[in-house]
């Protein structure tokens, strides 16, 4: 028989098959999965010590059938193995598509040409060229009918659908993207993790306007249903990184945090903070805010 996959071929090839279909079975977040999980590191180490004794077995089978052969038999299955596997079909549109001639028939193309002991061959075109130059031609009967003929769409109408496009994918990743948020796509955060991030951003920067429970200090009270700038985390959000009022609000937040910063003190703020009794309220300022 041909030997049409060696075992150096085998071995790698179905290794690297397991090793695939375990990355993508197993759920290892951003590491791969024989870095997250230890034991699927031993597991492909014991895949490939199986595959390989697999191939030594059928190595010694082998060698024991080979002996049990006469003389003739191993002589025609020796030269049955030593056959190279051959892929006809490719071969044959690999001649078909170059249009090349075997060095036995190029006495049929040699010109009287001769240079110094040169000769010259009259090769025709490689089919494969020929073939593409009839398909931008074909092409180019289209493009033209298409757009000069039947007036279809124009480069100023295909730039002006691709920015939309774009614009609309932009707006749908800053609602998933909390690091691009603005006021006008920031959401109330609920998590956990956020709201705790915010309450460090809030003990860093504003307890020294707000005191500590949000009663007022410098600022106003954050903790009553009155809001100079109006409440709400979209509103909220913009007073902390645009500032409050001129002269005499707080400063831009927005150089010092990160749009995603200022979405989680903002949050926390709505969350922790406002609604509860502080020890020493300020009075109220601005208006009554109600959510619409």
């Amino acid at each position: 028989m041909r030997n049409m996959s060696p075992w150096w071929i085998r071995v790698p090839l179905i290794f690297f098959l397991i090793f695939g279909l375990m990355e993508y079975f197993i759920d290892s977040g951003d590491k791969p999965a024989f870095i997250e999980y230890p034991i699927t590191f031993v597991f492909m180490l014991v895949v490939l010590f199986i595959l390989v004794g697999i191939e030594l077995i059928l190595k010694s089978v082998e060698n024991v059938m080979f002996q049990t052969l006469s003389p003739e038999a191993q002589e025609r299955y020796l030269a049955s193995k030593s056959k190279q596997w051959e892929w006809k079909w490719g071969k044959a549109f690999w001649k078909k598509i170059t249009g090349n001639k075997p060095v036995e028939e190029e006495k049929e193309i040699i010109l009287d040409h001769n240079y110094d002991g040169i000769r010259e061959l009259d090769n025709n075109l490689p089919p494969w060229w020929v073939y593409m130059f009839y398909a931008t031609i074909i092409f180019g009967v289209v493009y033209l009918a298409r757009f000069h003929v039947f007036n279809d769409y124009t480069q100023d109408m295909e730039y002006e659908q691709e920015v939309a496009e774009a614009m609309i994918a932009i707006e749908e990743y800053k609602k998933t993207a909390k690091g691009l948020v603005d006021a006008n796509t920031v959401e109330l955060l609920t998590e956990a993790a956020d709201i705790k991030a915010g309450g460090a951003i809030y003990t860093a920067n504003c307890v020294a306007c707000h005191m500590p429970d949000g009663g007022g200090g410098i600022g106003p009270n954050l903790t009553d249903e009155y809001w100079i700038l109006g409440g709400g985390v979209k509103n909220v959000f913009h007073t902390i990184s645009e500032g409050g009022r001129d002269g005499k609000g707080m400063i831009a937040w927005k150089q010092t945090l990160k749009p995603a910063e200022i979405a989680q003190v903002a949050s926390y703020i709505l969350s922790e903070i406002n609604g509860k009794t502080p020890a020493n309220p300020k009075a109220a300022e601005g208006e009554i805010w109600t959510e619409e």
